[in-house]
């Protein structure tokens, strides 16, 4: 069974521009499996960002380290949306539940 939302929660994943579209299509109509993958993809954002900051400010190896890290949870994250579950990241997805709920 295909659960409400399926769309946005796909279309969160793809670039930034993407979750901005999630953003503004789930304002109208919330669905909780998009809100959930939306909040996943915003955690997600920050992990890269703080990773390129790490990469030109700080470590090149452990920001690429880290870069790596969020392209694969990415990756892990579109798939799950794609197969219809809301499966993220061990104890990190739980928190970007927790602490996102600004985009409920």
């Amino acid at each position: 069974m295909v659960p409400q939302g399926k769309n946005k929660a796909v279309i969160a994943y793809l670039t930034l521009i993407g979750f901005f579209i999630a953003v503004s299509m789930n304002k109208d109509e919330k669905h909780e499996f998009a809100t959930w993958h939306i909040k996943n993809m915003f955690g997600l954002l920050l992990l890269l960002f703080v990773s390129l900051v790490f990469q030109y400010q700080i470590s090149l190896l452990f920001g690429d380290i880290l870069w790596g890290i969020s392209a694969l949870s990415w990756l892990f994250s579109l798939i799950m949306a794609i197969t219809n579950k809301k499966i993220g990241l061990p104890y990190l997805s739980e928190k970007f539940q927790d602490w996102f709920t600004f985009l409920d």
